[in-house]
C-alpha cells in the first residue's frame, strides 16, 4: 500500500485560523484600548494595568469562545455521524447507491462508481460516507481544545506587544510619546502578522503577501483611531 507523505496547508487550517484571529485580536484590542486610555488622559501606570487585565481578560474570552464554537461544530459532525451509522445498518443498498451516485456526479461512469463504492464500503462504509457525503475528514474535523489554546495563547502573545511597548517608553524614558510608540508598533506588529499568516497558509506571491498584510493593517488602524477618538471624548466628558 502506498503511503500518503505530501504535506498541505489544509492540515494547519484548524490551529493557523485560531492562532490568527487570536493574535491579531490580542494586538488590535489591547492597543486599541491602551490608546483609548492615553487620550483620555490616564497615566503610565493605570495604561499598562488596564492592558494587562485586558491580556488576562481577552485571552480568557478567546479560549471559551473558541472552544465552545468548535465544540458545536463538533457535536454537529458526531450528529451527522451517529445518523449515517444508523442509516448503513437500516438500509445498506440505498447507502451504496447514494455514495455510487456522489461518484457518478464527480466524473465516474455508472460501472467504475459502483465499484468504487463498493470497495470502499467493504473497506470502511462509515468513513466513505463521511468523507464524500458529509464532507467530515480527520484533516478538518473540529478540535475544540486545540482551538482554544491556540486562540488563548495568540492573543496572550498579541496583547503583549503594545504593553510591552508602553512600558519600554517608560522604563527606558525613550523621547517618544507612548501613543506614538503604540501606534506605530503596532502597525508594525500586524504587517508581520500577516506576512506570516500569509507564509505559514502557504502563500508565496509577493503580491498576495503584500494584500493580505495591509488587510490586517488597515482594520488595526481604523480600530485604534476610534479607540483613541471615544477616549478623548470620553476623557472630555469626565473631567
Amino acid at each position: 500500500m502506498i503511503r500518503h507523505l505530501e504535506n498541505h496547508q489544509t492540515e494547519r487550517v484548524g490551529w493557523l485560523r485560531a492562532a490568527v484571529l487570536g493574535a491579531n485580536d490580542g494586538i488590535i484590542s489591547t492597543a486599541s484600548l491602551m490608546l483609548g486610555l492615553i487620550s483620555s488622559g490616564a497615566n503610565s501606570h493605570t495604561i499598562v494595568l488596564t492592558g494587562l487585565a485586558g491580556l488576562v481578560a481577552g485571552s480568557m474570552s478567546m479560549a471559551a469562545g473558541e472552544y465552545v464554537s468548535v465544540h458545536s461544530q463538533t457535536d454537529t459532525e458526531n450528529a451527522d455521524l451517529a445518523k449515517e451509522k444508523a442509516e448503513l445498518l437500516a438500509d445498506p443498498e440505498h447507502e451504496h447507491e447514494e455514495l455510487a451516485a456522489i461518484y457518478q456526479a464527480r466524473g465516474l461512469d455508472v460501472a467504475t462508481a459502483n465499484l468504487v463504492a463498493t470497495q470502499l464500503m467493504a473497506y470502511d462504509a462509515l468513513g466513505a460516507h463521511a468523507r464524500d457525503e458529509l464532507g467530515i475528514t480527520e484533516t478538518l474535523r473540529a478540535k475544540p481544545i486545540q482551538a482554544a489554546v491556540s486562540s488563548a495563547l495568540a492573543f496572550s502573545v498579541g496583547a503583549a506587544l503594545p504593553i510591552l511597548t508602553v512600558s519600554s517608553v517608560s522604563w527606558f524614558y525613550i523621547q517618544i510619546t507612548p501613543a506614538v510608540a503604540i501606534m506605530v508598533t503596532t502597525v508594525l506588529f500586524l504587517a508581520f502578522l500577516g506576512l506570516i499568516a500569509a507564509k505559514v497558509g502557504g502563500i508565496h506571491h509577493r503580491k498576495v503577501l503584500l494584500t493580505a498584510a495591509i488587510r490586517v493593517v488597515v482594520w488595526g488602524i481604523l480600530a485604534m483611531l476610534l479607540s483613541a477618538a471615544a477616549g478623548q471624548l470620553f476623557g472630555m466628558v469626565i473631567k
